[in-house]
Formats: C-alpha cells, sequence, structure tokens
C-alpha cells in the first residue's frame, strides 16, 4: 500500500467543561485529524507499522484554533471503550474535517505530563466520502494516522472499540466490527488510568465556514478490566460547544444491564 507523508498539524492544549465552562478536573479532549498533503496515508499497523501524520454551528472565537466539541466523558476509569457509530446526517465540510470517535488519553495524559491518546472513529473532509480511521499519538513518536476503511456510507453502522489488552497491562489495540485492526500499542503507564471519552468534533482550521455533522453512537459501553468485560457507559461529563446538540437516545426507564448508552451528538 501506499504510505504518504503529511503534514502534522500542533495539538492545541485546552481543556473545558460543560457549555465551554473550563474545568482542569476532567481529560481534555484533543486534536483529531493531521492536516493532509496530498494524499490521505493508507497503512495497516498490523504487521508493518509505518509511521506518518496523520448543522450549521460556526464557533467562532470558541476554544484554540476553532475545534468544537458534542460528546460525552464517562464517570469512571476504564480500560477501553467501545460504540456502534454511524452518520445520522450527511455532514458537509468546507474546511478540515468533522468525525465521530471513541478514545482514551489526551494532550497531557501521559507519563510525565506527555502527549498520549489513541482514538478511532468515523470522519469526513472537503471533497472525499466519510472513511473510517484510528488516531495514535505517543511520547517522541509522530502522530499515526491510519485510514481503516475508505468508505462509510450514511446510516452505515459500524462498532469501534479501543481496548487494553488481557495479560499486557498499557497494551492497547483498536476493534473494528469484531476484529482488530492494529497490533499491540504500548503506552506505559496508561493501564486503568484515563476515563474514556465518546464525542464528535469539528474543525474550520479557524475560518468563517461552517462544518455541519450528525454522528449516532449506540451501545455505548467501557470496560472495567483489560480484554472487555463490558458495562454501559456512564457518562460523567459532558463536550457541549456553540450551537451543537447532544441528545440522549437511551430506552426510557433502561438500567445498566438491560440496554447500553446511545446518543446523538450534532451540529444545529
Amino acid at each position: 500500500m501506499s504510505i504518504h507523508r503529511a503534514l502534522v498539524r500542533p495539538i492545541p492544549q485546552r481543556r473545558h467543561g460543560a457549555q465551554g465552562v473550563a474545568d482542569d478536573t476532567r481529560v481534555q479532549t484533543r486534536a483529531l485529524l493531521v492536516v493532509l498533503v496530498g494524499a490521505v496515508t493508507v497503512a495497516a499497523l498490523a504487521g508493518a507499522s509505518p509511521k506518518a501524520s496523520a448543522g450549521r454551528a460556526c464557533i467562532a472565537g470558541a476554544h484554540a484554533g476553532g475545534y468544537s466539541y458534542a460528546g460525552h466523558q464517562e464517570a469512571h476509569r476504564g480500560h477501553g471503550v467501545r460504540a456502534t457509530i454511524s452518520i445520522a446526517r450527511a455532514p458537509s465540510v468546507p474546511a478540515s474535517h468533522v468525525a465521530g470517535w471513541v478514545g482514551v488519553g489526551g494532550p497531557g495524559q501521559g507519563s510525565n505530563g506527555s502527549d498520549e491518546w489513541i482514538q478511532a472513529g468515523i470522519a469526513a473532509m472537503p471533497g472525499r466520502s466519510p472513511f473510517l480511521y484510528t488516531e495514535i499519538t505517543r511520547p517522541r513518536v509522530e502522530t499515526r494516522f491510519v485510514l481503516i476503511e475508505e468508505r462509510v456510507e450514511l446510516e452505515q453502522p459500524h462498532d469501534v472499540a479501543v481496548l487494553e489488552m488481557a495479560g499486557r497491562p498499557g497494551a492497547w489495540r483498536v476493534w473494528v466490527d469484531g476484529s482488530p485492526v492494529t497490533a499491540a500499542i504500548v503506552l506505559r503507564g496508561s493501564s486503568g488510568r484515563w476515563a474514556p471519552i465518546v464525542t464528535a468534533e469539528s474543525w474550520n482550521a479557524r475560518s468563517p465556514a461552517c462544518n455541519s455533522f450528525g454522528f449516532r453512537f449506540e451501545d455505548v459501553a467501557v470496560s472495567t478490566g483489560a480484554g472487555g468485560s463490558w458495562r454501559a457507559f456512564v457518562p460523567g461529563h459532558r463536550f457541549l460547544d456553540g450551537a451543537h446538540t447532544v441528545r440522549d437516545l437511551t430506552a426510557a426507564g433502561a438500567t445498566q444491564n438491560d440496554v447500553r448508552y446511545a446518543f446523538l451528538a450534532a451540529s444545529s
């Protein structure tokens, strides 16, 4: 497969709470995708492990660099996170990207305050079809962006998970539709440290352009142990910027024992 070099955009260091209120007690969300020059990086982590940088709501003056979010952080630390993600509304992306993803870690959340994270989900950029991807950042290693599937259709669901491996503390893998799509990703000291995040994200690169999106997250769950001991996701903190919306889709009267969490994240 062709591997193309790309320009890595600096990761903005920001923390925000519900409705954009400062909140330093929570793991910050982090930049999603790299700015791609020419072609999108296409790579398979399993085996090869190549390096590569990888509704209308304009968020004028919002967070660093034009980023905005609509989603949740889990109330407790965990060893993995999963969700069935689908595109609920065709995205309109005149600038940079939109995405719906699950992940762990963040800027400054690694050992000794380093940047460490893994995220995976569905993204869209100008001039191309939505696609499945994963992004991995480790200390002293260039951010790696991996294209998993080149095209995702409207309302086509994918079960996406980031999960710590059983018997290997601090080693993680990304899973899509029940199969691993990466080799082991070692983030030393990460075991049991992070509260997982499930969110939609938009970046307009500080332009006046308005990106629009709608991502559905269903069967959202976290793992209480390495290897996949799943329970329903418990929202503990909400990311909600600008005119974005987060709507709970969990069945009325449902409990953690009979249904997993579900929500719709969208621009207005």
